[in-house]
């Protein structure tokens, strides 16, 4: 995310059955795409990781160091699982001692384009949401935890 501008578009991107398709369960596991993505995929850990990601490859302690309350064995999770789904690769150079050097796929990288989009939607309308959550709280007595 190099601070590019996305532009919402008026004409949707894929077909509306295909979009229909992706919220029905698969014929061959019966799970919905949508929600093993959003499962896999969802925990604040994993967005992390592929916004510093989209920036280049990096190392573990680089990464570690740029993403603010992480600890190591949970990067270490979430790069595995990251590397399973074939969103991320891991490269062992032959030194003494090895390094190890984490990158985006092509498929992680398709996956941050539509990331970028979502961080571009929740920055612009993330005064609006807080907007309604004071109003509902002052509504309701709810202190909204």
């Amino acid at each position: 995310m190099d601070g590019r501008t996305l532009e919402a578009s008026a004409e949707p991107v894929i077909a509306e059955d295909e979009v229909a398709a992706g919220y029905r369960p698969d014929a061959e596991d019966g799970v919905c795409p949508v929600r093993d993505v959003l499962d896999r995929l969802g925990d604040a850990w994993s967005v992390l990781v592929i916004r510093h990601l989209d920036g280049g490859p990096a190392r573990f302690n680089a990464l570690r160091r740029a993403i603010e309350g992480i600890s190591q064995r949970m990067l270490a999770q979430t790069l595995r699982k990251l590397e399973r789904d074939g969103l991320a690769r891991r490269t062992v150079f032959p030194t003494t001692p090895p390094q190890v050097e984490y990158a985006l796929t092509d498929l992680g990288r398709s996956f941050s384009i539509h990331l970028a989009h979502l961080a571009q939607w929740a920055a612009l309308h993330q005064p609006a949401i807080r907007a309604s959550r004071r109003a509902y709280d002052a509504a309701s007595g709810d202190d909204g935890a």
